[in-house]
Parts: C-alpha cells; structure tokens; sequence
C-alpha cells in the first residue's frame, strides 16, 4: 500500500521533476517564510495528537513525495483545517477520518492547505487528514543561514542530502502548523532511500524495510518533536554506537552515523558524547530524550539541534579549548530549545542564549577559569546591541534573526550568553542551577519519565527567578532584556572619594553591585540606587569589575567593531 500511495505522489510531481532547482529554488512564498508570530485563529483551534509521514527521496531529479496522516483533536468547533505546507509540493489527494474529498474541497495557492470539512467537528472530537503530496522543495542558499534541502554528494560521488527548517519552519517539507506550540505529541517517520543509502532521523528506530527493487524504508519514532526538529537526512553512512550509565539510573543509547572513510575522526568525535552527557546531567539534569537516544549525523550542512538527531557540519574542527563547540552547541538545544522551547520567537535568547552560554561554562567545568574567561571574552567582542533581545510582542522566527527585520540578531546567542554569565555572578552558582532546572523541566526534582518537553517564556523564567531567590529582578531583565543600549559604569575621582554611578537607557533603576580592586584589595559596593562611593587613597591603582563579572558598556569594544566595519568596507570597495 505504501509504495503504491508513494507512486500516486510522484505522478503529481512528474511535472515539475524535468530541470534540477538552483540554490534558492523553487522559490517560495512569504507564507512559507513565516515561522511562528500570531497563530491562525483555525490553527489555534487544534490540538496536533500526531503524524505519520512517509517520504520518498528521489535524489536524481531533486524531488520529494510524502503522505503525512495528521490527526487532531478539536479545541473549539471546526469546519475546516488549515495546516502549512509550501506550495512547491502542493497536495494531490486529501481525504478526511479516510474518506478522500473531492479536488473542490482543499486549496494550496500560497503555501497554507485549507481543507474544508465534510462536516463539522464539534470541541473534544478528532479528526484525521491524510494528504498526499510532493514536488521539488525548495533548496537552501547556505544551510543552516537559511533553509530548506541540502543536496550534495559525498567525497566518492554518492547521495548526501539533508533538510533544515528552522527559520522558514517544518511546512518547507512536511503538512505541519509551523509555530512552537503546534508540536504533534508523537511522530513516526517511514523515510524510501535508494539501494545503498541510510536514512538516520529522530527518535527511535522501529525496523529498516527493504523493498523488491532493492530500496529501504527506515521507520522512525518520535515523542513530542520540536517543530522544526523533524529532519530527514540521507546517505551511505556509517556508524557508531554505545551506550551511557546515568547518574540517574537508566542507560541512554548513543549514535554517531559519518561518511565512510573517517572512522578515526568519527570514533574521536563519538568519545566526547559520554563526557558531555555527564556534564548536563551533573549541571542541569537528566538527558530529556534517554527512552530514544543521542543521535548525531554528518550533514553536508554545519549543524543544527535536530531533535535526538543532531546535525553535525564541523569537519572535526580541532580547537584550544579541547572540545568541539559545533558539537556541543548543538547538544545543549536538547534541554534549550527541544526539552525547553520558547511559545513565541521573541523569547528566542532562551535557547540560543542557554545554548551559547554552554560552551564557556562547559570550558569552566573541564578546565577552570582560565578556559571560561577566554571563552567568554571571544563572545563580548561579538555583542552588537541594535536591537532589545526582547520586544514584548508575538514575532516570527526571522523577525528576531534577522537584523535587516529589526531583530537582534546574533546578540540572542552572544550578548544572551552575556546575561546568563553575568546573573549567574549575580545570584551565585546554586541559585542559578535551580532556576535553570525549573526553567528546563518545569519541577525542582527532574528524573527520568517525570517531565516532557514544555513550553517557555521570558516572563516565566523572571517568576522561576523570583520562586528561587525571594526577589524581584526585574530591574535586571528590563535593562539586558529590553533595552538595547548596555548600561555604563561611569565614575569620578574627587580627593579621596570614588564614586560610582550607574547610566542606564531611560534611567532605569539598575542596583547592579560592584567589586572594586584597590590595590589589589577587592570590596563589593552595593550600589544600592544605582550609586555608591569607596575611600581611596590618592594615588591608588583601582580597577573596576576586575574578575569581568558583569556586561556592560565597553568602549574599546565598540571602537574595535567600528573598525573592522570600515576594514571591511575598504576591502569590499577594493574588489568592485
């Protein structure tokens, strides 16, 4: 029956399989490039139960078929279901609790299918959608930057082909409701390869089929995937396996699929699994996805958080701090990002902030200070701050991404890293962890099968904030979260006196406490009001934030940006 359906698919998209997409084709439509923002109020009205998606990768002509069987309970009265999808692989056939609906009865013109029921589907009741569908995607200009297929070959010529969907979001390749809440509470994958091919993807391995012509179907199980973490990923690969003690009492399979040929840098790869699952689960908690597995692919693409199929695009890059970053950012999006995940994109430091800010503290846990402070100093030099992190609105995916749309860009990964190294000197480590913890996991006493996946905000993470510390920080948040500019430290030098005082955007109360060196002597003002004075002696050497506990002002750094902006516009204008 599969293979049939699959075969009704490709005569739907024969059409469009004569000439192989460029880059950036087949172009698609603002709707597909929207991810997230305000809800669809008829999306708003389902609750995604689950999806059974079978796909067919036709790499010769670049095409991709599928039937996705989604089913939804009502939240409200329903009389029609709207579900994203890119109209470069429109549906052929759609049919309703398996009754197909005649060609009348659904409509694709601009990337959204409306399906208008047979009949309507009262608050409580399910409804089940089969669709049919396939076309060339869309094909990514410089994965993962922007999205959509990645098609490549290996090194001796072969299939290597991968997806991403993070920012134009999970309807580039699959029937979906592509904002962060619309997460089906399980998906199973059945992903058709040629003969020769592997198709590793999330969740749990259910069986390989091989069909009479040689091909394979790889049948996949996931619970509650993040929206965009749904990823196919094709190749001859290889692979490695193993498996992790917790501390937490169970046993969590590991995986490593690579291109053949690189089994002594895959094999070096694969040992720093175990050691950074241990330093999540000692610091955060336990692993979100053991019951399923750590899994890793090479993609021809540099990385992205994938759930429990994490891709890897780093060449086995060899850095000073004894580790590999791509590797460990990526896995740091299992607890931020697919174990937490913002409700709306405007929260969206929570995971590329957390997921920053792992690296440096995972440095801090390997080496020691020295490896975190170097660390940390390579992200300030990067932190641009045009745009609040947080607007306080609903916003899409790219309109925080991308400066161009008003975002603020990279400062959710950098500058978010910068507050969470900075609150944490605040509150103290213990403090710290617990907030991460609840933030995480939604509960102080994570264990194994007593969390899921949940949904977070920035307001929430103030009121974990305030359950943990028995204070109010909001002076803090308001100036680092919504304010672009950083607050300044200035001071002034009379007699014997140093005084200190606080210069923030729109004055806003900022009691952030200072340790002051004098002569080597180290004293914490509190700056309560956001001012304070120190006796110091005339000639003495003082030094302000010695450790670089806190972010704030740094005009050198802004010197050092302004300059290389205009080396790079020297040289830009050079080559015209």
């Amino acid at each position: 029956m599969r293979a049939a359906l699959l075969a009704t698919a490709a005569l739907a998209a024969s059409a469009t399989a004569q000439t192989l997409p460029k880059k950036g084709e087949p172009a698609i439509s603002k709707q597909t490039q929207r991810s997230g923002g305000p809800i669809n109020p008829d999306q708003a009205k389902l609750q995604f139960d689950s999806a059974d998606l079978k796909f067919e990768v036709l790499p010769e002509r670049q095409v991709l078929n599928g039937i996705a069987t989604l089913a939804f309970t009502a939240k409200a009265r329903l009389t029609r279901l709207v579900i994203d999808l890119d109209k470069n692989i429109a549906p052929s056939a759609v049919a309703i609790d398996g009754k197909p609906l005649p060609r009348t009865a659904f409509r694709d013109p601009d990337g959204q299918l409306t399906v208008d029921l047979p009949r309507p589907v009262a608050a409580g009741q399910k409804v089940i959608a089969t669709i049919t569908y396939g076309g060339q995607p869309h094909v990514a200009v410089r994965a993962p930057w922007d999205d959509g297929m990645v098609w490549s070959k290996t090194p001796d010529g072969r299939t290597w082909f991968a997806t991403t969907a993070e920012g134009y979001g999970c309807d580039l390749f699959w029937p979906c409701l592509d904002f962060p809440t619309g997460e089906p509470g399980r998906v199973t994958l059945h992903i058709t390869v040629p003969k020769g091919l592997k198709a590793p993807s999330n969740g749990k391995l259910l069986g390989v089929d091989t069909l009479p012509d040689g091909r394979t179907t790889w049948n996949w199980s996931i619970r509650q995937p993040n929206t965009y973490g749904i990823a196919l990923n094709v190749g001859p690969y290889e692979e490695i396996s193993g498996t992790y003690k917790s501390r937490f009492g169970n046993t969590i399979p590991m995986f490593y699929w690579y291109l053949p040929g690189e089994k002594e840098k895959a094999e070096a790869l694969f040992a720093e699994f175990a050691p950074t699952l241990d330093f999540f689960e000692t610091q955060i908690g336990p692993y979100p996805f053991g019951d399923e597995k750590l899994g890793v692919v090479e993609t021809p693409h540099k990385g992205m958080e994938h759930q429990t199929i994490n891709a890897y695009g780093n060449e086995y890059a060899k850095a000073p701090e004894g580790f590999d970053w791509l590797f460990q950012h990526e896995f740091s999006h299992e607890y931020f990002g697919n174990q937490l995940t913002a409700a709306n994109w405007d929260d969206y430091w929570l995971h590329e902030g957390y997921g920053q800010y792992m690296q440096p503290f995972y440095g801090l846990w390997r080496e020691g200070t020295m490896r975190y402070d170097a660390m940390m100093a390579s992200q300030r030099e990067a932190i641009m701050n045009k745009q609040p992190i947080v607007s306080g609105k609903v916003r899409t995916e790219e309109e925080v991404y991308e400066l161009e749309l008003g975002g603020p860009g990279q400062d959710i990964y950098n500058k978010g890293s910068w507050v969470m190294h900075t609150f944490r000197n605040l509150v103290g480590d213990q403090a710290f962890l617990d907030i991460t913890r609840l933030a995480v996991y939604g509960r102080a006493d994570p264990k194994p099968g007593n969390f899921a996946p949940r949904f977070g905000s920035t307001a929430e993470y103030e009121g974990f904030v305030r359950q943990v510390t028995g204070r109010d920080y909001r002076w803090f948040f308001d100036v680092y979260l919504r304010q672009a500019a950083l607050p300044e430290l200035t001071q002034t030098r009379s007699g014997g006196t140093l005084s200190l005082a606080w210069k923030t955007p729109a004055n806003l109360p900022f009691p952030m406490p200072v340790e002051v060196s004098v002569d080597g002597k180290v004293t914490t003002l509190a700056m309560t009001g956001g001012k304070d004075s120190l006796a110091v002696a005339p000639g003495a050497h003082v030094l302000l934030d010695p450790a670089g506990k806190i972010l704030k002002r740094s005009l050198a750094n802004e010197a050092s940006q302004q300059w290389r902006a205009e080396q790079m516009a020297r040289r830009t204008a050079g080559r015209q």
